[in-house]
């Protein structure tokens, strides 16, 4: 099962009581205008709100989100990441839309270190039908593929493509967004490993441990990644 150029989607990222408690939060959080983190080009496409960046408030959802990906198995297999960017979170009102563009090359991790944008992570937080509008499209090779998942579910997709979030023409779409840089940045040689992660995990509790197969699977895996990972 290969990483789709255009995504990987990633059900059930957040459940029903989590979703609930961020929602909650989300309701009395404080929103600006979400241009002010755009780049150059972007800014003129740009429109959405976004959380202040340094309430306790942000700061809370931002951990709990962070977290949540930390411990998400096929989040960690397909990304295979080194570092991320803090959780961003967006709000798209009635007219609001964010044109096509291609994210940063570069952008501050967490620590205040510039990270590499190999991957893009949108996790949806509103319900499809709570809104018109606001597909996020991600264009490869010519060809348009639009997501509007349900809320709880993530999208993990190439930086490097052109995107755009079509306009919202009903209700409130809520989503998080995160950036990743890879251990392993040639998007080709993530795709395998992550094929042969699913192997292994699909095989061990058919075989075992122990099969003699399954461990020769398993360090040829290391050794692939020992030799393209760039921490």
């Amino acid at each position: 099962v290969h990483e789709p150029p255009m995504g990987l989607v990633i059900e059930n990222v957040l459940d029903e009581q989590a979703l609930t408690d961020l929602r909650s939060q989300l309701a009395t959080a404080r929103w600006s205008d979400g241009a002010g983190t755009a780049g150059h080009q972007s800014r003129g496409v740009k429109r959405n709100q976004q959380l202040i960046d340094g309430d306790a408030a942000t700061q809370a959802l931002q951990a709990k989100i962070a977290a949540i990906l930390a411990n998400n198995p096929v989040f960690n297999s397909a990304a295979l990441p080194n570092c991320t960017t803090v959780p961003m979170f967006s709000r798209y009102s009635s007219g609001d839309a964010y044109g096509t563009h291609i994210d940063n090359a570069m952008r501050r991790a967490a620590d205040g270190q510039w990270l590499r944008t190999d991957l893009a992570v949108t996790l949806f937080l509103t319900d499809p039908d709570d809104y018109e509008g606001g597909e996020l499209v991600v264009e490869d090779g010519g060809i348009n593929k639009a997501f509007k998942l349900k809320s709880g579910a993530m999208l993990l997709y190439p930086a490097t493509s052109r995107h755009r979030v079509n306009p919202v023409t009903r209700g409130e779409r809520i989503a998080c967004i995160i950036w990743v840089q890879s251990l392993v940045a040639d998007a080709a040689q993530r795709a395998i490993l992550f094929d042969m992660d699913l192997a292994i995990q699909s095989l061990r509790p058919r075989v075992g441990d122990q099969d003699a197969a399954l461990l020769a699977l398993t360090g040829a895996y290391h050794n692939l990644l020992r030799q393209w990972a760039t921490p």
